[in-house]
């Protein structure tokens, strides 16, 4: 396994972390109605779970001799007071992280670090699961 690689692909999802973090700050602040009851706590909830995630591969990647980046990710950020185009970005995001962290996962197989296997694919299943969460939103 080449280690720039598996760094250049955990800066990758720590990218999309911390453009996570900005956008359920930014919507948790913007939700309005009787929406903001329930949604405000679970985007700021949110925020909490990628801040963790963020903080865990930014170590990983510095353990592995890299430098990790302190950019989001360049995907716009849509601004909306549509509660359902919040959760509908908010699941793009999830799907996105979740896609980058099951490669992660492929690449880390081949790696001898099974506790770092095992820490992606915690995060892996919490993205999973926020996707599952989101797309009963919608429906």
């Amino acid at each position: 396994m080449n280690t720039e690689k598996l760094i250049d692909k955990m800066n990758e999802a720590l990218g999309w972390e911390l453009r996570a973090i900005n956008m359920y700050a930014h919507y948790s602040a913007n939700i309005r109605g009787i929406h903001r009851l329930q949604l405000s706590p679970m985007f700021k909830g949110e925020v909490d779970e990628s801040l963790v995630h963020a903080d865990t591969i930014r170590n990983a990647i510095i353990k592995l001799g890299g430098v990790s980046v302190t950019e989001r990710h360049s995907e716009p950020i849509l601004h909306t007071l549509d509660y359902t185009e919040m959760i509908r970005e908010s699941l793009k995001t999830e799907e996105q992280a979740a896609k980058v962290y099951g490669t992660l996962m492929e690449m880390l197989e081949e790696f001898d670090d099974k506790d770092l296997y095992d820490t992606v694919e915690q995060i892996y299943l919490a993205e999973v699961r926020s996707v599952e969460e989101l797309r009963l939103l919608i429906e």
